[in-house]
């Protein structure tokens, strides 16, 4: 299940994040994707808002997704790092500039193809980032009837 979870993943930009701070209060908020490498996910946040105010006290989060072409979801179950400065932060970043480039360049092409204006691009998202390094657990499937499917996975 961890290799169609890492396939497809690759075809998404943004994946509902859940945390929960000390109280039980729940958060969800979509973040971009930069990434997935191995068992790890790579996010971006452009605020330090709610989910960065509860990974620093509860650094467990889960995420989820759907495969809309099989109506299959799926959540993501992990521990979480944040990281915002460092040598793994500069190289995650590098990586994160060159997505934005390529993302703008291809929403501009949709636009002219399909005579669509946007209002926004990419390339217009703030310099201060947080990335939230994710590392996954567990996997859970849900299935178009309810069926459910869970894998573990070792870190």
């Amino acid at each position: 299940m961890l290799k169609k979870i890492n396939e497809l993943l690759k075809t998404k930009e943004f994946i509902s994040v859940g945390t929960c701070d000390l109280k039980g209060r729940p958060n969800a908020a979509p973040k971009f994707l930069l990434k997935v490498e191995n068992n790890v996910i790579y996010l971006i946040d452009y605020t330090r808002g709610r989910t960065w105010d509860n990974l620093k006290i509860n650094p467990r989060a889960s995420l989820s997704f759907m495969d809309t072409d099989n109506l299959t979801g799926y959540q993501i179950n992990g521990s979480t790092q944040v990281i915002d400065k460092g040598p793994i932060f500069e190289e995650i970043f590098s990586e994160l500039l060159k997505k934005q480039i390529d993302l703008s360049a291809m929403r501009i092409i949709e636009g002219v193809s399909h005579e669509k204006g946007h209002k926004n691009f990419e390339l217009a998202i703030p310099e201060k980032v947080i990335i939230f390094m994710v590392s996954i657990e567990e996997i859970i499937e849900v299935g178009p009837r309810g069926e459910k499917k869970a894998q573990k996975v070792k870190i």
